[in-house]
C-alpha cells in the first residue's frame, strides 16, 4: 500500500531597497536555516514554493519596484508555480491596510518588527541564542553591520521615522560580539549602517558613542576595513575624525548626506544646518582626516526649490568637489511634513536639474581619478565579472561607488587584497596592474 508524501517546502527570500533590508533579510535567513527550513536568497531557479519579499518603501520607484515585485510573484502563485506569498519590509509596514484590500491573493503582511510573528507563520521559532549570528548573502569578506535601527531626525521629506520607528543603538558588546563572528568566518571589511551613524549611544549610553564603537570593533581580529555608511551632518561628533585618522583598519571614507547646498531649502528640509555651517563641517573633516573620501547625495526638487536655489546647489558641488555623489530627485510622501506643500516642480525640471549635476560630478570624478594614475592602491577583490577581476580601493564601498578593473590574465583571489598601480581612468572606473599580493 502506497503512503502519501509530504512535500518539501522550500522558501526564498527576496530582498528590494536598500543595505539595512538586506542585513534584515540575512537575519531572516539566519533564522530559518537555524530551524532546519531549506531556504534561499534571491534564488534563480524560481524553485521554492514559498516566497517572502522584504519590500522598501522609501521613494517612488522603490515602492513602484516593490509593488512590481510582489504582482510577479502573485501572478505565480496563480498560475501554480509558487504555494504561498509573504511580503514583509517598509512597504508592507506603511501601507498593509490599503494593500491587503488591493492584493488579497498575498497570503500575510509584516511590517518592520514582526519577524517573529513572520517566522511563526513559517512554522520557525525565533531562536535567541541566534541573534548577532547571521549567514551572509553578500560575498563573504564583506558584511553590512548594522549599528541601530530608526530615526530621530525631523527631515521633512522623509517618511523613514514612520516605516522604522524612532532611533534605537544596538549595544557595542553585542556588535563586537557580531563582528567577531563575521571575523572567524572570513570577512574582512565591515561596513557600518544606520539611518543616522552619527546619532549612536545617545538613547543607550547617554552620549554620541560612535568613537567608542570604532575604536572597539577596529581592535577585532582580522577586520581589514571599517567604513562608515550614513553620517548626519548636524551635530557631528567630530571626535569620529580622530578615531579614523589614528586607527589604520578604519577607512578614509565617509557617506555624508546633504541633500541640498542652499540655506534656504535647508530649512525647508528640517536639516537643523546651514550651507555656510556645511561647508566648514567639510573644510574641518578634511583637514582632520588628509587625503578622506567624501560621498553625499542630494535631491532636487524639493516643493519651494527654485532655480536660484538649485543654482546655489550646483556652485556648492563645484566648490566642494567631493569624491562621490549621487542625486534623488525629490519623492512626495505622505504623511511627511513635506507633503503639507504642493508638489509643484515639473518632473522633467527635476529630472533636467538631476542631470546637470551628475554631469557636473562626471567631470569631477574624471579630474579626480585621472590623479590617481601612475599611483598604487591597496584593492580588495570583490567579483570577476568578463575579462576583469573587480574590487575597490578603500575609498569605495560596494555598489555606489568606482571600481578597479584589473585584467583576468592576471591571478587574483577573490576576496584577497592586493597591491594596484593604476594606468588608465574613466569617469568613474580605474583599470590598472596587480604589482603585490597583501
Amino acid at each position: 500500500m502506497k503512503t502519501k508524501g509530504v512535500k518539501t517546502n522550500k522558501i526564498n527570500i527576496v530582498t528590494l531597497g536598500c543595505s539595512k533590508n538586506l542585513v534584515d533579510s540575512e537575519v531572516l535567513f539566519t533564522q530559518l536555516r537555524g530551524n532546519n527550513l531549506a531556504v534561499t536568497h534571491e534564488s534563480k531557479k524560481d524553485d521554492a514554493n514559498i516566497v517572502v519579499i522584504n519590500t522598501c518603501g522609501f521613494i517612488d520607484n522603490a515602492k513602484e519596484e516593490s509593488i512590481n515585485t510582489i504582482l510577479r510573484y502573485v501572478d505565480a502563485k496563480e498560475a501554480g508555480i509558487v504555494d504561498k506569498v509573504y511580503v514583509t519590509g517598509c512597504l508592507s509596514h506603511r501601507y498593509k491596510d490599503e494593500l491587503e484590500i488591493e492584493m488579497p491573493t498575498v497570503d500575510a503582511w509584516f511590517g518592520t518588527n514582526e519577524m517573529p510573528r513572520l517566522l511563526k507563520t513559517l512554522r520557525a521559532d525565533y531562536k535567541h541564542e541566534l541573534v548577532g549570528e547571521r549567514l551572509l548573502t553578500t560575498p563573504a569578506h564583506f558584511a553590512y553591520l548594522k549599528i541601530a535601527e530608526g530615526c530621530d531626525r525631523p527631515c521633512s521629506f522623509c517618511a523613514i521615522p514612520i516605516m522604522r520607528g524612532k532611533h534605537v543603538s544596538r549595544s557595542i558588546d553585542d556588535l563586537v560580539a557580531e563582528a567577531k563572528s563575521l571575523a572567524r568566518r572570513g570577512t574582512k571589511e565591515l561596513i557600518l549602517i544606520a539611518q543616522d551613524l552619527t546619532y549612536y549611544g545617545l538613547d543607550i549610553y547617554k552620549k554620541r558613542n560612535l568613537s567608542e564603537l570604532m575604536n572597539r570593533l577596529a581592535d577585532v581580529d582580522g577586520i581589514e576595513w571599517i567604513r562608515l555608511q550614513y553620517a548626519y551632518p548636524s551635530g557631528f561628533p567630530l571626535d569620529v575624525l580622530d578615531v579614523m585618522r589614528d586607527r589604520p583598519n578604519i577607512c578614509s571614507y565617509l557617506d555624508m548626506p546633504l541633500q541640498t547646498g542652499s540655506t534656504e531649502m535647508l530649512k525647508l528640509m528640517r536639516r537643523g544646518i546651514t550651507r555656510e555651517k556645511t561647508e566648514e563641517l567639510v573644510q574641518t573633516i578634511r583637514e582632520r582626516v588628509p587625503g578622506i573620501t567624501l560621498r553625499t547625495t542630494l535631491i532636487v526638487g524639493h516643493p519651494g526649490e527654485t532655480d536660484a536655489h538649485f543654482q546655489e546647489t550646483y556652485d556648492f558641488v563645484e566648490r566642494m568637489r567631493f569624491d562621490r555623489l549621487g542625486v534623488f530627485t525629490y519623492s512626495h510622501e505622505d504623511d511627511t511634513h513635506s507633503f503639507t506643500m504642493p508638489d509643484d516642480i515639473d518632473a522633467d525640471i527635476k529630472q533636467e536639474r538631476a542631470d546637470e549635476l551628475m554631469d557636473l560630478q562626471q567631470g569631477i570624478s574624471a579630474e579626480l581619478n585621472q590623479e590617481k594614475v601612475g599611483q598604487t592602491y591597496k584593492v580588495l577583490f570583490d567579483r570577476k565579472e568578463g575579462g576583469y577581476f573587480i574590487g575597490r580601493t578603500e575609498a569605495d564601498s560596494p555598489e555606489v561607488d568606482n571600481e578597479v578593473l584589473v585584467s583576468a590574465t592576471e591571478y587574483v583571489r577573490i576576496g584577497d587584497f592586493a597591491n594596484v598601480r593604476i594606468d588608465r581612468a574613466e569617469e568613474f572606473d580605474l583599470y590598472g596592474q596587480v604589482v603585490s599580493e597583501l
